[in-house]
């Protein structure tokens, strides 16, 4: 799906201002440039292993042949906000949870920074929210998200049962904190799912990733 460049500039504004409104620090990635990463659409997702919230060892490379989702996560941002308070992000794992889909959340905020919790904090913050990954994982250090070249929260990617990745991005295309926009908006990742899990070629496999700036210790 294309946009054109001025319809992305005033969505960016708006989600900008909103952002700022509301106190937290932010980062467009729409116009912003790459970060250096391992991954590339259509290339291996590089393997990782992170530790969940419930001290267990995750592999990604164990869940080859299941559909994955990498998800970042932060509660403090307002974007994170905006598709949790709405139930949109929980719906979602639950809704391709049950199709056999592996959802990992991960948290790469760093000691002190905004999103850093113990594993006892997150796990009060996900029964708030009645979330659904299979696992949460934790990124302290901020290497898995470095490898991905993460940069906002939410930031999301699909990876297929070979280990390819499929998509990477937003996880729609309404950069804002209005949860009213949610209804409106073309979901890519469940587009990205819904079309590889019926062997279909993905429509849409990049887009530019909006929320708040993940926030990496150091």
């Amino acid at each position: 799906m294309k946009f054109s460049a001025s319809a992305f500039r005033n969505l960016a504004v708006s989600a900008l201002i909103a952002c700022s409104a509301a106190g937290a620090p932010f980062y467009a990635s729409v116009g912003a440039p790459e970060t250096t990463s391992q991954v590339q659409v259509g290339k291996e997702a590089p393997d990782f292993t992170l530790t969940d919230i419930d001290g267990k060892k995750v592999k990604l490379s164990d869940f080859r042949k299941k559909f994955v989702v990498l998800e970042w996560f932060n509660d403090g941002c307002p974007f994170v906000k905006k598709h949790y308070n709405s139930d949109n992000m929980q719906s979602l794992q639950k809704e391709f949870t049950k199709k056999g889909v592996v959802w990992l959340s991960i948290c790469s905020s760093g000691a002190g920074q905004q999103g850093n919790h113990t594993d006892a904090e997150f796990k009060q913050i996900l029964k708030k929210w009645n979330t659904a990954p299979t696992h949460f994982l934790v990124d302290a250090d901020g290497k898995v998200g470095h490898l991905y070249g993460a940069k906002t929260t939410p930031d999301m990617f699909v990876i297929g049962k070979d280990g390819q990745l499929l998509y990477a991005g937003a996880i729609d295309d309404h950069p804002d904190t209005d949860a009213d926009s949610i209804k409106i908006s073309k979901n890519f990742v469940r587009e990205a799912l819904d079309q590889s899990m019926a062997g279909k070629s993905i429509a849409t496999s990049t887009t530019k990733s909006y929320g708040c700036k993940v926030h990496y210790g150091g």
